[in-house]
């Protein structure tokens, strides 16, 4: 066994990347306030070819240094926009057809491994703040909410580590 070396892993390029099929994933990033944690949801969503991230409210915006330096240039692979309003921008993801789903536990959330991923639909992954969740004007928009069991003592993951597991269960369910 060896590991293998950059050069073999056989990584996209920037270009390659952008001329690539995506999966029907759109990212929003509702009240974000780590950098580092908006960076590392970058390299996440370019991990998985989702199609775009909205940044909304406090959410910091590339070229933030945090961002950057989490991101590893998966800024400059993955489309972004920011919107100030996040229940607007929701909205208008919603009245384009695309299922909203929301990464937050409530009273009718649904286990991350019962969510069956259905190739047909587009998906906006909702990921919110990290000490108030997802914005609870949010709810009624909702397709579905999805939270990850977790056993332990604490009842929550950092966002960008949720982020992490979710965009894996989207993306090997679309691959």
């Amino acid at each position: 066994m060896r590991k293998l070396k950059l050069e073999e892993l056989g990584r996209k390029t920037v270009e390659e990347h952008h001329s690539s099929l995506k999966f029907s994933v759109t990212v929003v990033l509702d009240d974000i306030r780590s950098g580092g944690n908006v960076g590392s949801i970058f390299r996440s969503s370019d991990a998985f070819l989702f199609e775009k991230i909205v940044l909304c409210g406090i959410t910091p915006q590339p070229p933030h240094k945090e961002i950057i330096r989490t991101a590893i240039g998966a800024t400059r692979s993955v489309d972004w926009v920011y919107e100030n309003d996040v229940v607007e921008a929701v909205a208008q993801l919603k009245k384009e057809g695309k299922k909203i789903i929301l990464i937050e536990q409530t009273d009718i959330s649904v286990p991350l491994d019962s969510f069956d991923v259905d190739n047909n639909d587009e998906y906006v992954i909702v990921m919110g703040n990290e000490v108030n969740g997802v914005n609870a004007e949010l709810l009624p928009l909702a397709d579905c909410c999805i939270e990850i069991e977790q056993f332990g003592t604490k009842h929550s993951l950092n966002v960008s580590v949720c982020a992490g597991i979710v965009f894996w269960h989207f993306g090997n369910a679309m691959r």
